[in-house]
């Protein structure tokens, strides 16, 4: 399963074929990959390989991604960790980060942009400080994103704390959030 000449990978995602496509670019890198589609799965290989770096989706299927983080950075809080994201807000960033990733990169992240994230440990000081402002839909994103954290994922809680009713709730959080 791994190679102890190559850094061990783990990468955890649902997406089937993305995994397949990233699994072989990575290895073609360097990286001895091992890939879970579950998060139950992802802690058992992470507990087997020792993985120095981890690339974990932020969604596996109806799991979160940060209970992987969390996990991983206490079995070793040296492992590197990315987290990847097709529905990207400031609030998962933040715990993303408190968790333990390093990371935290939208899909689709291709392999250079991995690669990038995986090399690199300090921040960077000349990023670009946007001037517009979020528009509001996407700030409505924001908050809906936040409180959903604020109350650890759970969807009806949230809902109650937005005056809101749980399926509308679900409904705006199954949109792709608007990049703006």
């Amino acid at each position: 399963m791994s190679d102890p000449n190559h850094a061990q990978l783990l990468l955890v995602d649902d997406d089937l074929t993305y995994c397949s496509v990233l699994k072989s670019a990575l290895e073609k890198r360097g990286f001895s990959v091992s890939v879970a589609h579950d998060v139950k799965t992802g802690l058992i290989l992470a507990e087997q390989v020792e993985p120095e770096y981890a690339v974990i989706d932020l969604r596996i299927g109806h799991e979160s991604g940060l209970e992987l983080v969390q996990k991983l950075t206490s079995l070793d809080a040296n492992t590197q960790i990315i987290m990847l994201t097709g529905f990207a807000s400031i609030a998962t960033a933040v715990e993303a980060i408190k968790l333990g990733a390093t990371h935290y990169l939208t899909k689709p992240a291709n392999p250079d942009e991995i690669m990038n994230a995986l090399h690199k440990n300090a921040g960077d000081t000349s990023v670009a400080i946007n001037e517009n402002p979020l528009s509001i839909k996407r700030l409505e994103w924001e908050h809906l994103q936040k409180v959903l954290m604020e109350h650890d994922g759970n969807i009806s809680a949230a809902a109650r704390a937005l005056n809101m009713h749980r399926r509308t709730l679900q409904r705006k959080l199954d949109k792709r959030p608007v990049k703006t």
